[in-house]
C-alpha cells in the first residue's frame, strides 16, 4: 500500500493543512493497522448535524443546578473546568466531588433526532480489517445510543468509555495506557481517530498512527491554535473533513 496520505477533498475552501499534509519525514501509513479506534462526538458523526451542542448545554444546565449559580457563569465554569482538566466532569469531580453517573446520566439524554444513519459509512467501516473500537470521554449508554442510531454499533468489538478508564479522561496518557491495557490493543498496530488534536498526542507518543478529523464545532483554544495551522504538527499524521471518504481511500490504497 501506498505510504501517502489520503486526504479528501469536500468543500471549496480548505485550511492548508488539510491541502497539503502533514509531516514529511512521517508519513506512516495503514499496512500494519490491526485495531481501528474512534472517538465518538464529533468523530464518528459529522459536527454539522450539531449533535453535541446538545449534551453541550446540558453540561451547563447540570452545573447550574448543582451549584445554585446563573447559566451564565455556570458556563464559564464549564468551559473553564473543560480547558483547564480536559474534560468538564474531571472538574467537578477533582472540585466538587460529583457522582460521575449522575451528570453522565444527565448530560446524555439527549434528543438524537438530528442525527442521521449512516449506511455508507457502516459499509466502509465493515471492509476495514481487523477490530474497531469506540474510545470516549463519554458514557457507554450515549456511545451505544450514537451509534445505534448511525447503524455502526454492531460493528464495534467494544466501547471504551470513561467509567471504564475509572473516569481519567482523554487526553492523559493514562486514559490511553488504560484502554490499550484493557483491550489488548498493541500501539504499532493501532489508528486513532480524533476530532481533538490535543487528544492525538499521547497515541502519537505511544506508536500510534493518527488521524484527525477536522470538526466545525470549536469549544477549546487548541482548536483556534488550528485556524493558524499552514501545515499539520509532528503528532498528526493524517487529517481529514470526511472521515467515509478518508477510510474508503485507505481501503482502496490498501486493495492496489
Amino acid at each position: 500500500m501506498s505510504a501517502s496520505r489520503p486526504v479528501t477533498q469536500t468543500v471549496a475552501t480548505r485550511a492548508p493543512w488539510l491541502e497539503n499534509g502533514g509531516q514529511d519525514g512521517d508519513r506512516r501509513g495503514f499496512d500494519g493497522t490491526k485495531v481501528w479506534v474512534f472517538d465518538l462526538d464529533n468523530t464518528l458523526y459529522p459536527s454539522a448535524c450539531n449533535l453535541f451542542a446538545e449534551v453541550d448545554q446540558r453540561m451547563g444546565e447540570f452545573i447550574a443546578r448543582l451549584l445554585d449559580v446563573p447559566m451564565e457563569h455556570a458556563r464559564y465554569l464549564q468551559k473553564r473546568y473543560y480547558h483547564h482538566y480536559g474534560t468538564t466532569l474531571t472538574g467537578l469531580i477533582k472540585l466538587h466531588r460529583i457522582d460521575p453517573f449522575e451528570f453522565l446520566e444527565f448530560v446524555h439524554d439527549i434528543d438524537l433526532a438530528p442525527l442521521e444513519p449512516a449506511p455508507e459509512l457502516a459499509r466502509v467501516l465493515e471492509t476495514l480489517p481487523g477490530r474497531r473500537i469506540i474510545f470516549t470521554n463519554g458514557s457507554r449508554v450515549h456511545a451505544e445510543r450514537v451509534a445505534g442510531k448511525l447503524g455502526v454499533l454492531h460493528l464495534m468489538e467494544d466501547i471504551c468509555d470513561i467509567a471504564a478508564c475509572e473516569f481519567i479522561a482523554k487526553p492523559s496518557p493514562d486514559a490511553f495506557k488504560r484502554m490499550t491495557d484493557r483491550h489488548g490493543v498493541k500501539a504499532g498496530e493501532a489508528a486513532m481517530f480524533e476530532d481533538m488534536p490535543q487528544n492525538l498526542e499521547a497515541p502519537h507518543t505511544l506508536g500510534m498512527t493518527t488521524v484527525l478529523v477536522h470538526s466545525d464545532y470549536m469549544d477549546h483554544p487548541a482548536q483556534a491554535q488550528m485556524r493558524k495551522w499552514r501545515a499539520l504538527p509532528e503528532h498528526i499524521h493524517h487529517a481529514t473533513d470526511d472521515l467515509q471518504g478518508f477510510l474508503a481511500g485507505v481501503k482502496k490504497s490498501a486493495g492496489e
